[in-house]
């Protein structure tokens, strides 16, 4: 075993980057800081509508390395790889940063929008301003300690920790000859998702989502499918086997649990079962879904969670300890360091860190005090030093960031009534912290894999660093204002505006969590039976978290992610290996574009909702229009251009572009 260790260390020693410590070539421009930013700012805002609505994101820093390569090559005649790095670097932040808003902000608004809640004097509305500085803090912390952990997990560990998507984006950068053809794959998929969006969803052609709920056989129960090239993206970028995963849950829900409870509900067709507010057996699938299989997901996705850390415990401890050792690890002489191995100094990190604490204390409206702040600076400390190793190990995709926020919820609920706060005023306190924990671990997340693509590229380390902040700053000016909009327009829960709603999965979890433990008032018996139910799936051998994300969410979200599924697996299964790679970077980078023109497409519609009262008026009234348009004939016409759509994602896949 001491022998294996050795020669991994060794074998880490003798690495030799793409572009050698002795040589300086230019890095940080203005153009690579521009490009990343504008990437940064369009991946986050476009990965902040797709969790609202949907309940994932994709990575940005793959798209993001393959457009700057095009973008700077069409451009400039001289680009180096070492600036394409920043590019990835700063465009990727935003998509991390997203991802951190949108498990935990919208629980103010869903809060906000409780008439419970606000009979009890619940009064709190976060401002934009309050998203930013949670954005700019968090964001800071996960960078700022995950600094002291480079050496440790990006050098030391070369041999032992993969970093996926980190070494994928070192790859496509030295395969530079290739970026234009492979970008036009992005840019394709970005025209063809925005052209579909602005027909069903800004003009209102022909119906988004075809559904059909049984009458008598299986009464209850609901199939359907939205027709969106955002899922069918996501589909094939998760692949076969985490698309099946969501699907079986949407399956057991609302197709097995939903007519058992119609059975049920028809033997008692007078009572009325908490937490309902009428008759079961007068409820149609939709309300089935919100009285009691919402309930079933929460609990699922919680104990789904919470098994994705457990299993990661191992992991944890040995990167604490270890982690931890790096901190207070010796020192070296800054002249002795080469390029390639240049930190920002450890005297700015521990200034920095010193200050964001005391910016979160100063922060108002956030019910931080004095425990709270402590609570989010000790977490934050923890969870950081956890992520950076676990996306070493299986990547940012399966990082169980949601597992970390909620046992930080719940540690942290459990400590404030311990200390009497209580009520509406814990459950702001614990959200702020959950807040900027989940933004500090996403953003960890994100700066160590680009330090892991710097490090197999030669970049300078010190210089990554600064950069990242760059790549938070202007997505979390961005995110206040896509927030408020998307809520404004369509809202995260039932009934919150006219239109349907984006359902904001975690935060809907998070918040139900936090206001039960808060209020003593949450519906355990359904959140336990659904802990229960992903507890079997777990003992089976099965990740149970997309399973518990396909209960909580609608069947018809979870049937076109598994039509892009089905598409990445007939690819590898009809495909040389010698082809294979190929085929799969084009089918991910085009569904890149897909997801990216349709979530960009939607929050614009967000937008013209909000300042256009025209459009507005238009865009409510639109069932008229739309069966004026296409009659019947509409859900039909959704299902023969969505099935256009399938066929192209295969096609680019398989035959890509015509040289």
């Amino acid at each position: 075993m001491d022998n294996s260790k050795n020669a991994k260390e060794s074998n880490a020693e003798s690495f030799q980057p793409l572009i050698p410590a002795n040589q300086t070539i230019a890095e940080v421009t203005w153009k690579a800081i521009i490009l990343g930013i504008i990437i940064s700012v369009v991946f986050g805002v476009a990965n902040a509508y797709l969790g609202l609505k949907f309940g994932m994101t994709i990575s940005a820093s793959i798209p993001a390395a393959v457009i700057s390569m095009a973008v700077l090559r069409l451009l400039f005649k001289k680009v180096t790889v070492l600036e394409n790095n920043i590019v990835q670097t700063v465009g990727s932040a935003g998509e991390s940063l997203a991802a951190g808003i949108i498990f935990t902000i919208p629980a103010f608004f869903i809060w906000a929008a409780n008439e419970q809640l606000a009979a009890q004097g619940y009064y709190h509305e976060i401002s934009k301003t309050q998203i930013f500085w949670l954005a700019m803090l968090g964001g800071a912390l996960g960078i700022l300690l995950m600094i002291p952990l480079r050496k440790y997990l990006v050098e030391r560990e070369h041999g032992n920790l993969r970093f996926p998507e980190g070494t994928a984006c070192a790859e496509i950068i030295v395969a530079g000859d290739e970026g234009g053809g492979k970008a036009k794959m992005v840019f394709a998929g970005i025209g063809l998702g925005a052209l579909y969006k602005i027909g069903y969803n800004m003009l209102k052609t022909w119906s988004e989502s075809v559904n059909y709920d049984f009458k008598g056989f299986l009464k209850g129960g609901t199939i359907g499918v939205d027709a969106t090239p955002a899922l069918l993206g996501v589909g094939y970028i998760i692949g076969p086997r985490i698309a099946a995963l969501m699907l079986s849950g949407a399956v057991l829900g609302y197709l097995g649990i939903g007519p058992l409870l119609a059975f049920i509900g028809d033997q008692i067709p007078d009572k009325i079962i908490s937490p309902g507010t009428i008759p079961i057996s007068q409820m149609d699938p939709s309300q089935l879904r919100n009285f009691y299989i919402k309930y079933l997901g929460v609990g699922a996705v919680a104990v789904g969670g919470f098994i994705s850390l457990i299993k990661a415990f191992p992991v944890i401890l040995s990167s604490f300890s270890q982690g931890f050792g790096q901190l207070i690890g010796r020192r070296q002489i800054e002249g002795e360091i080469p390029r390639t191995a240049q930190d920002i100094p450890m005297k700015w990190v521990f200034l920095g860190v010193l200050g964001v604490i005391v910016a979160i204390w100063l922060l108002p409206g956030t019910e931080l005090h004095l425990v709270g702040v402590a609570l989010a600076v000790l977490f934050g400390f923890f969870f950081v030093v956890v992520a950076a190793r676990i996306v070493g190990i299986v990547g940012s995709s399966s990082s169980p960031v949601s597992g970390m926020t909620i046992a930080t919820l719940l540690v942290t609920c459990l400590i404030l009534v311990n200390f009497g706060v209580s009520g509406i005023k814990g459950m702001i306190t614990a959200m702020s912290v959950g807040t900027i924990v989940c933004i500090a671990v996403c953003m960890s997340g994100d700066i160590a894999q680009d330090l892991k693509t710097g490090f197999l590229l030669g970049a300078t380390p010190r210089k990554q660093q600064w950069t990242e902040f760059i790549g938070l700053l202007f997505p979390a000016l961005a995110m206040g204002f896509t927030i408020y909009y998307l809520n404004e327009a369509f809202g995260f829960v039932e009934g919150a505006t006219p239109r349907t709603p984006l359902l904001a999965p975690q935060a809907n979890v998070m918040a139900t969590v936090v206001q039960g433990v808060m209020n003593a008032n949450l519906p355990w018996a359904p959140i336990i039976v659904g802990g229960m139910i992903a507890l079997a799936v777990e003992l089976l051998g099965v990740q149970s978290l997309p399973f518990a994300i396909g209960l909580y969410l609608p069947l018809s979200l979870s049937t076109p992610i598994m039509c892009g599924g089905l598409i990445a697996l007939l690819v590898k299964k009809y495909s040389r290996q010698s082809e294979y790679g190929d085929r799969n970077i084009r089918g991910i980078l085009f569904s890149s574009g897909l997801v990216a023109g349709d979530a960009l497409i939607g929050v614009t519609v967000a937008f013209m909702i909000g300042s256009w009262g025209a459009y507005a008026a238009f865009y409510d009234g639109h069932e008229g229009m739309m069966n004026t348009l296409t009659g019947a004939f509409g859900p039909w016409l959704a299902l023969i251009l969505f099935g256009g759509l399938i066929a192209t994602l295969a096609h680019m896949a398989f035959k890509g572009f015509r040289k």
